[in-house]
């Protein structure tokens, strides 16, 4: 549980660090270097799931005391902390929430039905929070759209490199 812990906090602050830093994405115009760094966070929450709801808020609310130490002392604007932190919290409470209602699901369908809800609420949020005013609304929309398709590839390879195996042998690689 710790180990996801931390590889989601960690990958929350590169994320927002990186969240300026654009790249050309062939067909989708652009997408943030934070971006891909950020779809791991989804998988990572998920696995911490297990431990109940209770450690994952615990970790979203310690992503987001990091964000404010980030800001003091790297300097990330306060518009990139606040649309992630806006974001973080509501996107990931409604992952949270699907998840639970999708306990009785394999693990793959939790991932895939609680990511289904939060990686477009989060790209959403987050670029119109941090961007709108800043891009013409055409590249927005191409940013967010570029962010969905790759948060949804990071987030799957993650998912599938680490889902749990079938009953009776527990993966070496579970947290």
């Amino acid at each position: 549980m710790y180990v996801s812990m931390g590889i989601y906090i960690a990958a929350v602050l590169v994320a927002n660090y990186t969240a300026t830093w654009f790249i050309p994405l062939p067909l989708f115009g652009m997408v943030s270097v934070g971006t891909m760094v950020f779809g791991i966070t989804f998988t990572q929450r998920d696995r911490v799931h297990r431990y109940g709801r209770g450690p994952v808020y615990l970790m979203i609310l310690a992503a987001a005391v990091g964000m404010v130490l980030e800001s003091l002392f790297l300097g990330v604007e306060w518009r990139i902390i606040m649309a992630s932190f806006i974001a973080i919290v509501l996107s990931e409470a409604a992952d949270t929430e699907v998840y639970h209602k999708l306990l009785h699901r394999s693990w793959i369908q939790r991932v895939a039905g609680s990511n289904l809800v939060s990686i477009p609420l989060d790209s959403v949020l987050f670029n119109l929070i941090a961007f709108l005013g800043v891009f013409e609304p055409s590249m927005l929309v191409a940013i967010i759209f570029g962010e969905i398709v790759v948060k949804f590839t990071t987030g799957a390879i993650a998912a599938l490199r680490r889902a749990p195996r079938a009953a009776g042998r527990p993966a070496a690689s579970q947290v």
